[in-house]
């Protein structure tokens, strides 16, 4: 019997896939592979194939014997399963209806002036900071959490300590770690829900808190899943996206000669940061027959689309970065009726911090070789631990 492949692949460079699965990728759109906590998984790498399941309703995020599940790692949030198996459609259905207000367009357009502010304000500070510097300490990391502070009425002054929490939380390798960190998380979304009760502001939470019929352990519920996702994936991308750009220095000078090309190059961004997760994770409702194998009910199936973004039959050149590429057709935000809610705050964020930072430092270089660049190996989001530039 042929061994099973062994997640986590190992990645010698941060914006190389791994060797590990590029041969596995060569094999076919779906794999049966081992998680890092020895789970047997089947993981999804093709592009068509990974739309289709995201779009599957025989797929979802809890399990009927979720003590008997396998698990893609020892993250309380992701590396099991999630909700109720009875309930799910309709909670998950519920959840959308109460955040998807919070981000029309109409919405996130009256956030851009705020947004275009709070990063110029950074990159004044990384200005006064001078060359060298960290850009993900100084720009990366700082830009999201100030944003997602500003939408959902968290106090700035907090960042510290939910930053500690949602990196607790989402600790892949310490299972103890995970469900403590949650549980500090929560209790600190109740805390803002009791505040925000007694001093309402124009603000998410406090719009949570009076809608009718949404509780406080709802309202904190909603509230610290917004604040855990919507700052780590985009820290990620700023910083992955700026390598991305540095090197590549023809991709960069495009930009800055055609500052029109930002809302491709940041489609493109998206699309070509390298695979390092484990994948979304997902449980089988029922036996499906896809691709040639038939999956079971209750299997785990994990959908890598980092790979599905490198896929050659839905990018020509995937490993090439082209930022005036037309397709957009990436699974970076899912797909189907998962697909983020905070989509259009990520790219508008993404687009304000480019659109300013090339023109800005249009000489800006990395001050190290990137093959010496650190990546997280403990967190859901496998972002840059650090991001030393000169200009």
């Amino acid at each position: 019997m042929t061994a099973l492949a062994q997640l986590p692949f190992a990645q010698a460079h941060p914006l190389a896939i791994a060797p590990g699965l590029r041969a596995l990728r060569c094999l076919g759109p779906i794999h049966r592979v081992r998680t890092p906590v020895g789970d047997d998984a089947w993981m999804v790498t093709g592009h068509a194939l990974l739309r289709q399941l995201m779009d599957d309703d025989r797929l979802g995020r809890s399990h009927p014997e979720p003590d008997a599940a396998a698990r893609s790692g020892d993250s309380a949030l992701f590396g099991g399963p999630l909700g109720e198996f009875e309930t799910e459609a309709a909670d998950h259905a519920r959840m959308r209806a109460l955040l998807q207000p919070h981000f029309t367009p109409k919405h996130m357009r009256s956030l851009a002036p705020k947004v275009d502010s709070l990063i110029a304000g950074r990159l004044d500070q990384l200005a006064e900071h001078g060359s060298p510097a960290d850009l993900h300490a100084e720009v990366a990391l700082p830009v999201p959490i100030l944003v997602i502070c500003d939408l959902l009425g968290v106090p700035y002054s907090d960042r510290d300590q939910f930053r500690a929490l949602v990196d607790d939380a989402g600790c892949v390798n310490d299972r103890a770690r995970s469900e403590h960190g949650l549980a500090e998380l929560f209790g600190y979304g109740m805390t803002l829900v009791e505040r925000k009760r007694a001093h309402p502001d124009d603000d998410v939470i406090s719009r949570l808190c009076a809608t009718e019929g949404v509780g406080d352990l709802e309202a904190a519920t909603l509230s610290m899943q917004l604040l855990f996702a919507g700052h780590e994936t985009t820290v990620v991308a700023i910083g992955l996206g700026t390598l991305l750009l540095l090197t590549n220095r023809d991709q960069w000078q495009a930009l800055l000669d055609d500052p029109a090309l930002i809302p491709h190059a940041v489609e493109e961004l998206l699309r070509a940061s390298p695979p390092g997760g484990l994948g979304i994770p997902r449980y089988a409702r029922t036996d499906l027959d896809v691709a040639g194998v038939t999956i079971r009910a209750g299997d785990l199936v994990l959908l890598d689309i980092g790979s599905a973004n490198h896929d050659p039959a839905a990018f020509e050149n995937p490993d090439h970065l082209d930022v005036s590429r037309k397709e957009t057709v990436h699974v970076t935000f899912g797909y189907g009726p998962r697909y983020c809610l905070g989509a259009a705050l990520a790219r508008m964020e993404l687009k304000a911090v480019f659109a300013q930072l090339i023109p800005r430092f249009p000489t800006m270089r990395l001050a190290v070789d990137p093959a010496t660049l650190a990546v997280r190996s403990d967190a859901l989001a496998n972002g840059l631990v650090g991001l030393p530039v000169s200009w």
